[in-house]
């Protein structure tokens, strides 16, 4: 398989700034439907399986679930931001850093499960919540510039299906059998 392939399962992000309703309200469906995707994605998975990369030179599957419970925090805190203060200027973190800590590395998975799960609830309540002229509001990335709640929203929405996709992908091809059930 292409390493363009495996490293973009879902292809790579597209930015949209501005959203209709319909495209909003899907992307919300989507990060609703998210933990439960990623819950199944890891289903039964080994301690060995968990810590094996996607990708050569590529995360494990144990780090790629931290990584998106640590990655949908910040996401959360940037849309209560966003929607509190006047184009605040966001803190980014080190996703590739983050990774490498002891407990990105070894936690159980069903840790980051539950934290995944739970912030989902609270983030797609809130943001269903929100009127549709607010989602123009915006945080500033220091690096990456000015983002919308909008393009926020289709980024988190994308970024969660690609992390997801990383997995079920590896899955497929060690044919890893997606029937077991994941322990605590």
């Amino acid at each position: 398989m292409p390493m363009e392939q495996l490293r973009y399962p879902i292809g790579p992000f597209k930015r949209q700034d501005s959203l209709d309703e319909q495209t909003r309200f899907g992307y919300i469906a989507s990060l609703e439907e998210a933990p439960g995707r990623l819950r199944e994605a890891v289903a039964g998975l080994s301690d060995s399986e968990l810590d094996t990369p996607y990708r050569p030179e590529g995360w494990t599957v144990r780090q790629v679930v931290h990584h998106l419970a640590d990655a949908d925090l910040n996401g959360y805190i940037r849309t209560k931001q966003a929607l509190t203060e006047k184009e605040p200027v966001i803190a980014p973190f080190d996703e590739e850093a983050w990774s490498e800590l002891t407990d990105a590395r070894t936690a159980p998975v069903a840790l980051s499960l539950i934290l995944h799960d739970q912030l989902h609830r609270r983030w797609t309540m809130l943001l269903r919540a929100t009127p549709a002229a607010d989602f123009a509001r915006a945080y500033r990335h220091p690096a990456n510039g000015l983002w919308t709640l909008d393009s926020a929203l289709s980024f988190f929405a994308w970024h969660n299906l690609h992390h997801i996709a990383h997995i079920t992908s590896l899955r497929e091809r060690n044919g890893w059998n997606a029937e077991r059930i994941i322990g605590d």
